[in-house]
């Protein structure tokens, strides 16, 4: 098949939630013998460099250079919009006529969107079999948000999950199929009441590279990891900072937290004048990190889809404590593969179990790391696609008629 496949950021390389779902995707259209053109987003001259390293995995790739500045203009002038903002931010005059040229001279097979904020540009699109891969319903993580927030950005943030939600609503309709990244996110699409016929495949996770290794660790060290420019991370570290490190510190004053990921804010990093707290910023492999914890906490509030940091860390043979939104997202059993702790008492409670007990640590990284092999191995993911993209093409023949 001929397979056009757009998505929000730039797939390559790899190294963020929001390229490894695309990335595998497409590393598996082509190698299935599919001829994939790849068309997405560079906002900087750094990001398109390294974006070119996609080649060998497709046919063709398709840049729309953008500019941070011009896309935060195009989201304020959608505030009066029935549009999302958020659309705005994803928008680029230079991929919509790329897009609209390669429709014109090529005859595709398939067109698959991943992130609604892209479905824009072949929302209109007729005559050809058509996935969009929600991966996360976007409106209800702005919702949850303007829990959140202060006034007016509370407001803000209601106005865009509202306008969000509307815009999900209507880009299901007019796509053949539509996905999620987890079951819970299936349900939410599902209960949307659009009569979209839906489906559900889960991230994966590259247990090749993320692997045990000789065992070593600091009993006293606890890790986390995730972008720091990133709201629910922040929100997370900051909460747990002041209500469940003091409770560990008086049990275990030795006790080290490492907050490992790129471009904290000034508020994340001053979290690092805490005893015993150091904020890494940006590092070239998160991994030693990771495997030298006793375990790596995740007491995220706002979780939306499956978080990557999770999968990683188990898939290392290192446990993890979570909340349980955060759990829903993975496919695995709390007390049997990772604990689940929503108050700091819980959450302090749950990280002394395993660091002060060897044999419960161990127990726990060889029932998570079994766990990730068994059900987020890219390869099984990449099966359900493959069914998902049959059941597409199937539907659309028997709804519309079809040349494929």
């Amino acid at each position: 098949m001929k397979i056009l496949y757009l998505c929000h950021r730039f797939p390559y390389p790899p190294k963020r939630g929001g390229k490894i779902r695309p990335f595998n995707m497409i590393r598996h259209l082509t190698a299935s013998g599919h001829e994939v053109t790849v068309c997405s987003l560079a906002r900087s001259a750094a990001e398109a460099e390294e974006g070119r390293g996609i080649a060998p995995h497709c046919a063709a790739f398709h840049m729309g250079h953008v500019k941070e500045p011009v896309q935060f203009a195009r989201m304020i002038l959608r505030l009066p919009l029935v549009t999302p903002s958020s659309m705005g931010y994803f928008y680029s005059a230079e991929l919509a006529a790329t897009v609209r040229g390669l429709l014109a001279t090529q005859k595709f097979d398939l067109i698959f969107v991943h992130c609604s904020s892209v479905a824009q540009y072949v929302a209109q699109v007729q005559g050809i079999p058509k996935i969009l891969d929600f991966g996360d319903m976007d409106s209800q993580k702005w919702l949850e948000y303007a829990n959140y927030k202060p006034w007016p950005l509370s407001w803000g943030y209601t106005l865009e999950g509202t306008k969000m939600l509307w815009a999900e609503k209507r880009l299901a309709r007019q796509f053949d199929l539509c996905t999620a990244t987890t079951r819970a996110e299936w349900e939410t699409l599902n209960d949307y009441g659009t009569g979209a016929v839906t489906d559900w495949f889960p991230n994966g996770v590259d247990a090749g590279f993320f692997k045990p290794t000789d065992g070593q660790y600091d009993a006293d060290t606890i890790s986390f990891i995730g972008r720091m420019d990133y709201y629910p991370n922040q929100e997370c570290m900051a909460r747990f900072c002041q209500q469940t490190w003091p409770l560990l510190k008086r049990q275990r004053p030795g006790m080290k937290l490492l907050i490992v990921g790129a471009d904290p804010s000034p508020e994340m990093r001053a979290l690092g004048d805490l005893p015993g707290v150091t904020v890494t910023g940006s590092v070239p492999d998160v991994r030693p990190f990771i495997l030298g914890s006793a375990l790596m906490v995740a007491p995220l509030a706002i979780a939306r889809g499956t978080q990557n940091k999770i999968l990683e860390a188990m898939a290392m043979g290192v446990p993890v404590v979570t909340s349980r939104i955060a759990a829903g997202g993975v496919d695995a059993l709390p007390e049997e593969h990772l604990l689940v702790a929503d108050t700091p008492e819980e959450t302090a409670a749950a990280i002394l179990r395993i660091t002060g007990n060897p044999a419960e640590r161990q127990r726990l990284a060889e029932a998570g790391r079994a766990r990730m092999l068994s059900h987020h191995a890219w390869d099984k993911s990449m099966q359900r696609l493959d069914g998902i993209i049959d059941r597409c093409r199937t539907h659309f023949q028997k709804t519309h008629g079809s040349r494929t």
